[in-house]
């Protein structure tokens, strides 16, 4: 599928189109996973509360209502589902007692909501960047891969893996320059 708008997307899915889901999928999943991360510092625990949510999603999806923010409803998904599974894990019910979140201010309330939006809006930021930038964003920080691995897994060269890094990270930059702080912070963690 190529770079369909979301009411088409929604519209397939609705249909029983499994090619609409894997598209959305493939698109969200790794941001989902990386807001999941943020929640529950388990990675494998994380990856399963995102693959949840899209379980969810698809057997839902004959009464999804008018979507107007597709990421940022994904987002809201995972956001509740970690909340719920660190309610049923008995974890301290603060979702968010992280290094992230001590980092940026003493004022907890509003720190959680510049932390949420900040998470949707980077998911947002994530799902908006070229498919081969994305990918080797991705590759570089999420899955840790070096440069050269990057560019065996792509089938090009490691400048072309630094230029798409690079124009990642310029896009991310531009698009959360309201988040600064907290993206530089996600970059480090990273």
């Amino acid at each position: 599928m190529g770079n369909y708008s979301n009411d088409f997307l929604l519209h397939e899915l609705k249909n029983g189109q499994e090619r609409a889901f894997d598209y959305i999928f493939r698109k969200y999943y790794k941001g989902l996973c990386a807001q999941a991360i943020s929640y529950i510092s388990d990675m494998d625990a994380a990856q399963n509360q995102v693959q949840e949510c899209f379980i969810k999603f698809w057997e839902k999806r004959s009464e999804l209502n008018e979507i107007q923010n597709l990421a940022g409803y994904l987002s809201f998904m995972v956001r509740n589902q970690c909340i719920d599974y660190l309610r049923k894990e008995k974890v301290i019910a603060k979702a968010h007692d992280s290094e992230l979140n001590r980092s940026v201010s003493e004022n907890s309330t509003e720190n959680e909501l510049l932390v949420h939006e900040f998470e949707e809006k980077l998911v947002v930021a994530l799902s908006n960047l070229p498919e081969r930038c994305r990918m080797a964003f991705e590759y570089s920080r999420f899955e840790n891969h070096t440069y050269p691995e990057i560019a065996k897994k792509m089938n090009i060269s490691v400048k072309a893996v630094e230029a798409l890094v690079g124009r990642a990270l310029k896009s991310l930059r531009t698009e959360l320059k309201d988040y600064l702080p907290l993206l530089l912070l996600f970059l480090r963690m990273m």
